[in-house]
């Protein structure tokens, strides 16, 4: 790049900071970037605050987390909302993890925003620690319920940015097929991160318990097959650890990671039991909601997406980019389904210049 090319990309990056700032203030925005490696130094599974149970509309008592912002004598006190403009109340970040998977998955997105922003963590139903699903309730529909419900009880006013990945991005679409008139209202923007609305082949997501000949229809009745004896099930699971690491490094990543990664996925996954794996298995092949995406066109959306997820391949990212009018796509060139884990710096400076935009929603 010659001088002038430099000269014109230090001009775009000035811009670029000067925009963000109108949201967050270049101070905040300094200390958030400096806070994109503090998971590298926090042990995976560490980072808590005090549990909130919230019960869902079915009884099902879900687990939440709530990192509030630093007060007192905490280094960022004199910074201590997010603020659109200054008579609003703070901004609320909200994360819904994916499948199998539960709220330790956000390891660097909480690292990286804890006390700096409020932030909310829950486990999906019958993932983590939140209750079991009641029958029939294992369902996408009922997840974005779910969030509905989170959101009335830990942000019941005050703009809000939802973020999921995978099945936690799915679980917003639903809730914009419900409650459309919270988007450029309430919720001010969202992320969507290694996720679909609709296309998937079931059988990818079992890649790494079933056969990879194995297809679709095949792949329904064997995991129901396999749900009738799920506790047998669970037990090879966790007698065949070295396999299941393979696999996990394998299907979650694209590039080599460091080991601790690997083992912590691979944890995750394995306390998920095999019975409600098969109970959410069904739900992919029939989600089809690619019609009802233009809803989040009316607030800044951000897709993130690896491009060598072999779980959601980068082309529905770059379908729901097609569909939503107002987003990004972040294609991380190598990086696989894990994106949050093995891309964390691009994945939170992507979040970081969501939020900053959310100061353009005007609430409706």
């Amino acid at each position: 790049m010659g001088v002038t090319g430099r000269i014109l990309g230090m001009v775009a990056g000035a811009a670029g900071v000067a925009a963000a700032g109108t949201a967050v203030g270049v101070a905040r925005r300094r200390r958030i970037i400096a806070r994109r490696g503090a998971g590298e130094a926090t042990p995976f599974g560490t980072l808590r605050s005090d549990p909130l149970v919230i019960f869902a509309d079915d009884g099902v008592p879900l687990h939440v987390e709530i990192d509030e912002v630093f007060v007192g004598d905490e280094p960022s006190a004199r910074h201590r909302s997010w603020r659109r403009t200054p008579d609003q109340p703070e901004l609320t970040v909200v994360f819904a993890h994916g499948y199998a998977l539960n709220l330790d998955c956000w390891h660097f997105q909480r690292a990286g925003y804890r006390g700096l922003v409020r932030t909310v963590f829950y486990d999906q139903r019958s993932h983590g620690r939140s209750g079991r699903a009641t029958e029939g309730k294992a369902t996408i529909d009922q997840l974005g319920t779910d969030l509905h419900t989170i959101l009335e009880h830990v942000a019941p006013d005050g703009p809000v940015v939802l973020v999921g990945h995978s099945m936690g991005g799915m679980t917003i679409i639903a809730l914009a097929e419900q409650h459309p008139e919270l988007f450029g209202d309430r919720v001010v923007g969202v992320g969507l991160i290694s996720t679909t609305a609709g296309g998937l082949k079931p059988h990818k997501i079992m890649l790494p318990m079933l056969p990879r000949t194995m297809g679709g229809d095949l792949a329904q009745r064997a995991v129901a097959a396999l749900a009738r004896g799920h506790r047998q099930v669970d037990g090879l699971r966790r007698i065949g650890r070295d396999v299941a690491m393979v696999v996990t490094d394998t299907f979650a990543f694209g590039d080599d990671v460091p080991s601790d990664y690997v083992r912590f996925v691979d944890e995750m996954l394995a306390a998920t039991p095999f019975e409600v794996v098969a109970e959410f298995f069904p739900n992919f092949s029939t989600l089809d909601k690619f019609s009802i995406v233009d809803a989040l066109s009316q607030v800044p959306t951000a897709i993130i997406c690896g491009t060598d997820d072999k779980l959601t391949s980068i082309g529905h990212s770059r379908k729901l980019h097609q569909h939503i009018g107002w987003s990004t796509l972040l294609e991380c060139e190598g990086a696989g389904h894990m994106v949050i884990m093995e891309r964390h710096v691009e994945v939170n400076a992507a979040l970081d210049q969501l939020i900053a935009a959310t100061a353009e929603v005007k609430p409706g």
